[in-house]
């Protein structure tokens, strides 16, 4: 079944010109599995979904998505290391708990990682702080009462992150209505989308 790429967020074309054709995909907090139903359509990959919501795990299964029902905050110590060409955290950084623990484990089961994430220091998102209201847009969609974000971040904080953690960047796109932003990316930009890797040792 093909896939019209004009049906989905512009943040998944470029997931898929990240990945090598046919390679081995595991999404974290993979949602309904429209991710990897664009990238097995595209690329032919072999995907892997983890998801907890009972009401995704279905949309999964009903899509023929190879999905498994657990919390990410469980741990991923059932993956062997380097299993995977690439693993996937997207949009998802911001509602977990132990984001170190996440992405530690997530460079030691993928060759190499894609996290992408709401930038909170876009200007919009200041524009409401400073009116004394918890920023909601496109990319921050809830309500401050029911939101399941625990740890929003800006994209100098995820920066500052990789190097205390000891991750190599290998590439950084920030978007702002599908659009890449290079001016003043962490005041500009809505969305940032990484692409990681283990340092090199030396």
């Amino acid at each position: 079944m093909s896939v019209n790429i004009a049906e989905f967020r512009h943040d998944f074309a470029i997931i898929a010109g990240w990945l090598p054709f046919g390679g081995k995909v595991l999404d974290l907090g993979c949602g309904d599995g429209a991710l990897l139903e664009y990238l097995k359509s595209s690329l032919e990959i072999r995907g892997y979904g983890v998801e907890k919501d009972d009401a995704n795990w279905l949309a999964c299964m009903s899509k023929g998505i190879n999905v498994i029902q657990m919390d990410l905050e469980a741990g991923l110590s059932d993956f062997e290391d380097q299993s995977f060409d690439t693993v996937i955290l997207s949009q998802t950084l911001q509602a977990v708990h132990n984001t170190e623990g996440i992405v530690r484990e997530m460079l030691r089961i993928g060759r190499e990682v894609i996290v992408t994430f709401p930038n909170f220091g876009y200007w919009r998102h200041r524009a409401q702080s400073l009116q004394g209201r918890m920023p909601v847009s496109k990319n921050l969609p809830y309500q401050w009462y029911d939101t399941p974000n625990v740890h929003l971040c800006t994209i100098y904080d995820f920066d500052q992150f990789c190097i205390n953690c000891n991750i190599n960047v290998k590439q950084r796109l920030v978007l702002t209505a599908n659009q890449p932003v290079t001016f003043m990316p962490n005041l500009m930009g809505s969305l940032a989308m990484y692409r990681l890797e283990s340092m090199p040792k030396k």
